[in-house]
């Protein structure tokens, strides 16, 4: 099943699936009416002080995802992971939605890397 990334702040497109943001606040300025977003699972965002640490460094991006993945492995995370993989195996195509500038390291493909690698289905 393909999972993708799209940024918030991109319009909605047809072939977007099932919308998740996974970011713990909701992208500054974006109406609810006009993201789209079919799910918003909060609990699958790093930890405001692992996001604030990563600060988007891409020096710091494979210390991000392994801090990432330790968070997602977390008894914390574990409904919100479990509501994802349904919604994943529910839907042909699942999109993860984020609200960061940066379009190659950010916390949605940091998730998707980490489910494709199969650890979100332990």
């Amino acid at each position: 099943m393909p999972i993708n990334i799209r940024r918030a702040y991109d319009p909605p497109a047809p072939d977007d699936g099932c919308r998740v943001l996974v970011d713990r606040l909701w992208p500054r300025g974006l109406k609810r009416e006009a993201a789209g977003i079919d799910h918003w699972l909060r609990e699958l965002a790093p930890s405001s002080e692992l996001r604030k640490w990563f600060a988007h460094d891409p020096e710091r991006w494979d210390a991000f995802r392994q801090r990432y993945a330790a968070e997602l492995q977390a008894p914390a995370a574990a409904e919100a992971l479990a509501e994802l993989r349904g919604l994943i195996a529910a839907h042909p195509v699942v999109t993860l939605i984020y609200g960061a500038r940066d379009t190659r390291c950010n916390n949605a493909e940091a998730l998707r890397l980490w489910l494709e690698a199969g650890a979100g289905g332990r």
